[in-house]
């Protein structure tokens, strides 16, 4: 029998990976063509696994429970907590963002019927968001489980909402590799970014280790199910809207059935599940780096809001200027630096943690240098990749 704690340790990794993400991923699964994100889709699900299972055991060798920065600096020393705080914050940052400009554009759609004044509504929210964490609503840190309820109920709504739509043709076509002058390479990881930033987990592993205490057993079946529910999600997501809108799919995918004359329950659904997922996902996150900023830099308070608050408005206005509010770009850049990064650290992490002298952990992943050197240079082409083109 499934036990209470082994399914809130599961929905607690599978909620801290569906966030805002998925809002990018029809866009660049229409635009490479489906199979090629659904290829990178299980490719990287695969690496997530891998992983995640690697810090899974980390934690389990180590005695006192840290988060990231902290188990860092156990195995990598001071340098490597420093590289991993400023990884960690550098995707923190992308994706409050990223979710400034989503919300603004969702919010503006609803209530104007156009973009136009998306940088009004994104002020606007993020001045709702800065008023509510000032209060200190700490309760909105547990969203993850009931969160990707919702969501996964939100989804299969729209699933069955618009599978009679369905195009097969959409979903079996290869568009040309000419999108936007790149070429052949540049196509082919044009979704590697977006997706590695949908199924990034890594955070939420220390909590899986406090919450699962006393069955750590279960805690490697916990993390291959944790990430696998996000993955099966992302595919009926994504294949919904490419197979029915084709090359349409707005950058924020929950835009692309107000583009129609009739919006209707399914484009109602679809605009309430963009709202919620970038609200929610806005307060975890901030909630996260403010905890961060408060016991790994110990700021004081004024500090910390400013950095948590303050400081991603100052950003938005200054992308606006130069008018680079860009969605999924922002979603590409912030998954292949934060997401390969961090990564790449956790593998290195992993290897030095063996040698350590702590507790017995419950499962052992297999890992030596040669893995972590493809992986690495699977991460770093990927930054290269999305940093290029």
């Amino acid at each position: 029998m499934v036990s209470k704690r082994f399914l809130s340790t599961m929905f607690t990794l599978s909620g801290s990976i569906m966030g805002a993400g998925i809002l990018g991923l029809p866009y660049v699964f229409a635009k490479a063509g489906f199979f090629t994100g659904l290829f990178w889709l299980l490719f990287l699900g695969g690496i997530m696994i891998y992983v995640c299972l690697c810090l899974g055991e980390v934690s389990l060798r180590t005695k006192e429970v840290h988060q990231l920065t902290g188990y860092a600096e156990k195995y990598l020393g001071k340098n490597g907590k420093r590289i991993m705080f400023l990884v960690v914050v550098f995707g923190v940052y992308s994706a409050l963002l990223a979710y400034l400009i989503g919300e603004g554009q969702s919010l503006s759609k609803i209530i104007t019927g156009s973009v136009d004044s998306a940088i009004y509504f994104s002020i606007g929210f993020w001045l709702f968001m800065t008023v509510l964490l000032r209060q200190g609503l700490k309760g909105l840190k547990k969203v993850e489980t009931y969160g990707v309820m919702i969501v996964l109920i939100l989804i299969l709504i729209i699933a069955g909402w618009y599978s009679s739509q369905v195009d097969i043709s959409n979903i079996m076509r290869f568009p040309q590799m000419d999108l936007v002058g790149m070429d052949f390479f540049s196509s082919l990881f044009f979704p590697f970014g977006v997706i590695l930033f949908a199924i990034m987990g890594f955070t939420a592993i220390p909590e899986l280790r406090m919450e699962i205490r006393g069955s750590e057993k279960k805690l490697k079946k916990a993390i291959i199910i944790g990430v696998l529910i996000p993955i099966i999600v992302y595919i009926i997501f994504s294949f919904v809207f490419v197979g029915v809108l084709n090359e349409s799919v707005n950058k924020v995918a929950t835009l692309s059935f107000f583009s129609q004359e009739n919006i209707g329950f399914g484009g109602l659904i679809t605009i309430l599940l963009g709202v919620f997922t970038m609200l929610t996902s806005y307060f975890v996150l901030s909630f996260a780096l403010m905890d961060t900023f408060k016991y790994d830099l110990k700021v004081s308070d004024f500090t910390n809001f400013f950095f948590v608050s303050a400081f991603p408005l100052l950003g938005f206005l200054v992308l606006s200027f130069f008018n680079l509010l860009d969605f999924v770009s922002i979603l590409g850049i912030g998954g292949v630096i934060s997401g390969g990064l961090t990564g790449m650290l956790i593998l290195i992490m992993a290897k030095k943690a063996k040698k350590s002298r702590g507790r017995k952990p419950e499962y052992k992943m297999p890992i030596n240098w040669f893995v972590i050197g493809l992986l690495s240079l699977i991460f770093i082409i990927g930054i290269v990749m999305q940093l290029v083109f």
